[in-house]
């Protein structure tokens, strides 16, 4: 199975094995909520942990299908709307483990969890202007100041977890080979809490964040469509399955 989940000591484990790099089909974006929601409406787990097998933690969306069948971009939306909003609305917290690549839908990912461990190798990105695309600025603002969520966003750079963890999106930074353990042991520290106090504290905290995440990730996803009703949306997906390279414009 590509996505996978196990329960034990209270943590409830969802790891991504999706070769070659956990890009993600509408389809299996769909399938998220679901999971998640799941996992954390079970009374015996307090926290869930998001990991992924493979190259790197998440590349995104499957641009491939989009290039393919760029009439199924409001599925992907949806799915990809529902999986952050999944993260966020989970009963208890939800920590998120990455290493190498957190690419597009990754940053929805850890922008929407409670909190993040890096394997040192890690880096955020979203290319999403290469790849005729929008989104997930909303999910970046949660974790980064304005002016670095921009200069991000317009360049498609890499934030390397360094970087991340200086400007407070990062709980630690740790050795990739000791990712998994570290990530665990945090979670094993919430583990132990109250299951009780921790759903409460989840939705407290949530209500008092100055913005709904939520809405404005909607806001993007207008704007998503617009852009991929344009030509310009096209010729960047060509070229990136044809070349892996950014169009020049």
């Amino acid at each position: 199975m590509p996505i996978t989940t196990t329960i034990e000591n209270r943590i409830a484990e969802i790891v991504f094995d999706v070769p070659p790099v956990n890009a993600f089909d509408s389809e299996t974006w769909n399938s998220l909520p679901a999971i998640i929601a799941e996992a954390g409406r079970n009374p015996q787990v307090n926290v869930v942990l998001i990991r992924a097998e493979g190259r790197g933690f998440c590349g995104g969306v499957d641009i491939k299908e989009m290039q393919a069948h760029p009439e199924r971009i409001t599925l992907l939306n949806r799915g990809n709307y529902l999986t952050f909003k999944g993260v966020r609305d989970c009963e208890v917290p939800v920590v998120v483990a990455v290493h190498s690549f957190v690419i597009g839908g990754g940053i929805g990912i850890c922008g929407a969890s409670d909190t993040i461990i890096a394997a040192d190798d890690a880096y955020f990105s979203l290319p999403e202007v290469d790849r005729g695309a929008m989104g997930g600025a909303s999910h970046l603002s949660r974790m980064l100041p304005l002016h670095k969520v921009r200069s991000a966003f317009f360049t498609g750079g890499k934030i390397p977890a360094e970087e991340a963890y200086r400007l407070g999106a990062v709980e630690k930074v740790v050795p990739r080979d000791t990712l998994i353990e570290e990530a665990r042991a945090f979670c094993a520290v919430i583990a132990s809490k109250s299951r009780k106090a921790l759903v409460i504290a989840k939705e407290a905290l949530n209500g008092l964040e100055p913005r709904d995440v939520d809405r404005g990730y909607r806001w993007e996803q207008g704007f998503t469509l617009e852009m991929y009703m344009h030509e310009d949306s096209q010729r960047a997906r060509d070229a990136f399955v044809e070349t892996g390279k950014a169009a020049k414009f």
